[in-house]
């Protein structure tokens, strides 16, 4: 048995592990799992690993969901989404082992603990859910892994909740949904934080929020644009250039952040930012390029962006290293995810280090 799996396994020997699981059997039902034996469905000898993969736990004070918001989903998909959202066992899984899918790195679906305005709420939420979602994996510890949620409200309390997850629980990582009530990572107070997750050697998952942070006029009478089809990339992407701009990884080189959605617009930006940077006072003067800290701190995943012509442009301007698969489970479709994955143009290395040796490598999984 490895490490992780004894720390995982651990966990259900733990109150609050057994009392996450109790609450969450239908989350958690070995049994199911069984009927599925444990094995990803075609069998190419592609290990694959997702990582932008969410999930409704309970037990949450904090309430709401991406899907409860402005923008303009059909009811059918919100339906199915909702349906899909608080499972493991009977949807998951299964879907998992008919499109051969190895292991799913399950996160709170946004805005998770990030909009709670009450700070100690805020930090009994994230325990509970790391809770629950460590008792989840310690029941598949094969299938899959998970990324803690952080309590940013008291920063001092997710530098405590960072080691926990990562130490007692055996997290993979952090995800991070957008900003949290409107501060964002690149401000002085979450420099423990980082300062913690750069010890811990544990990345962070930027994903985006359905939380605005005030009016935008762009947006004006066009609520298709909020949302999937343009502002949380480009709010989520912003995010991510000003822990750049910030200074954070001249701060703490070792720190990594990870951005989905095929890097939400930002390794097609990174010419433009190296030429830009040297035409504007920056508030914080920056040891290196844009480029540099986006290729050495920054990885992107797939999630949602299923072309090729895309994929060949964002491995041009980050690397193959820096590029990791997710499906963004249940919100894409797994057969079309994977199914552009093993068709892309890759050569059999890259693929698989698409397909999961990145993560593995990142997230030591």
């Amino acid at each position: 048995m490895s490490a992780a799996q004894w720390t995982r396994r651990k966990v259900l020997n733990t109150a609050a592990g057994a009392a996450a699981l109790a609450g969450a059997s239908s989350l958690a039902a070995p049994g199911v799992a069984e009927a599925h034996g444990g094995r990803p469905g075609p069998h190419d000898g592609l290990r694959i690993i997702a990582i932008e993969e969410a999930v409704i736990l309970p037990g949450l004070i904090t309430q709401g969901t991406a899907l409860n918001g402005a923008i303009p989903f059909k009811p059918e998909v919100t339906a199915e989404w909702f349906k899909r959202l608080p499972d493991v066992t009977e949807y998951r899984l299964a879907d998992m082992d008919a499109n051969g899918v190895t292991m799913q790195v399950l996160s709170l679906t946004p805005p998770g603990v990030q909009m709670q305005p009450d700070a100690a709420i805020a930090v009994r939420d994230a325990q509970v859910a790391n809770d629950a979602l460590a008792a989840v994996i310690a029941a598949h510890p094969t299938r899959f892994g998970g990324l803690a949620a952080l309590p940013l409200q008291d920063p001092r309390a997710a530098v405590r909740e960072a080691r926990r997850a990562i130490r007692d629980l055996g997290m993979a990582g952090f995800l991070v949904n957008g900003h949290t009530n409107g501060h964002y990572l690149d401000e002085p107070q979450f420099r423990p934080v980082w300062a913690e997750l750069e010890e811990l050697g544990a990345a962070l998952y930027l994903h985006p929020t359905p939380a605005p942070t005030g009016d935008w006029g762009l947006l004006k009478d066009r609520p298709e644009l909020v949302g999937p089809l343009y502002s949380w990339a480009a709010e989520t992407g912003g995010h991510a250039l000003r822990v750049v701009l910030g200074g954070v990884f001249d701060d703490f080189p070792g720190a990594r952040l990870i951005v989905g959605h095929m890097g939400e617009f930002l390794p097609y930006m990174i010419p433009r930012l190296d030429v830009q940077i040297r035409n504007i006072n920056t508030k914080v003067p920056l040891k290196k390029k844009p480029s540099e800290y986006l290729t050495r701190n920054v990885a992107i995943t797939t999630s949602g962006v299923m072309d090729d012509n895309m994929l060949q442009a964002a491995i041009r301007s980050v690397g193959i290293d820096n590029v990791l698969f997710a499906i963004d489970y249940p919100f894409e479709r797994s057969e079309q995810a994977v199914g552009f994955l093993r068709n892309a143009s890759l050569s059999a290395g890259h693929r698989r280090k698409i397909a999961a040796g990145n993560a593995e490598r990142i997230l030591k999984l």
